[in-house]
């Protein structure tokens, strides 16, 4: 009996110490992933790898790179990128950024520029301004084919600038490229003139899809119309 209450103690020391090892070894390889994917630079960002689209004409790369270069060799599981973002927001002409991690090292950095697309008197200068009203640039000149506002900066005129943009913005590609100048006193007074010497009363920027229709009906039936007054689209007048 005495050898058998033995053999079983010895039985039951050797099934711990098993279950023993078999635990510390699952806590070690456990340990040892975390350590591979939170601290181990296999992981680490590498500036080489990183790819970054969509900067346009108006966002400055090299302050992209710079935000991005100073995340190098962090393990992108612990890449903040809320933060990165947001650094990246805060870049001249970035309007959006989506970040996508490419494994196992690189990062993906897609940006969504703000484009001029139209110019603003300035003093002796022009400001560039985006759909949004932003500026995202100033010139000597207003660029060839751009339509210039002639609507004052400043946030008085901000509802005059955003109703002149929100018109321009709902004109069809062809119509918008006859576009010479763009005028509002007030967002419910926005008139275009067209290179062909023609202007368009849109009073607000209320309705674009029917005004623009009437304009274009308008531009065939009454060539000789220098006014085109489309503010009430149902009682258009031509003068």
């Amino acid at each position: 009996m005495a050898r058998r209450l033995a053999e079983r103690s010895a039985m039951e020391r050797h099934r711990l110490r098993r279950t023993v090892g078999i635990w510390a070894a699952a806590v070690a390889a456990v340990a040892g992933a975390a350590w591979v994917a939170f601290f181990s630079p296999l992981f680490g960002l590498d500036p080489a790898q990183v790819e970054i689209t969509g900067q346009g004409s108006t966002v400055d790369v090299a302050r992209v790179e710079q935000a991005v270069a100073a995340e190098a060799g962090v393990p992108l599981t612990r890449l903040d990128t809320v933060t990165l973002r947001e650094e990246l927001l805060a870049v001249d002409g970035v309007k959006d950024v989506s970040l996508a991690r490419g494994w196992p090292d690189g990062l993906v950095v897609r940006l969504t520029a703000r484009e001029p697309v139209a110019a603003v008197p300035d003093g002796e200068r022009f400001a560039l301004v985006d759909d949004e009203g932003v500026r995202v640039g100033t010139v000597d000149a207003a660029p060839e084919g751009m339509p210039v506002l002639d609507v004052p900066l400043g946030e008085a005129a901000a509802p005059a600038l955003g109703s002149a943009l929100h018109v321009l913005a709902g004109l069809p590609a062809d119509l918008h490229a006859e576009v010479r100048a763009v005028g509002a006193d007030t967002q419910d007074d926005v008139r275009t003139a067209l290179r062909s010497g023609v202007e368009v009363r849109w009073g607000d920027d209320s309705r674009m899809p029917l005004k623009v229709r009437v304009v274009q009906s308008l531009l065939a039936a009454a060539p000789d119309a220098r006014i085109l007054d489309v503010s009430s689209p149902e009682l258009p007048v031509t003068r």
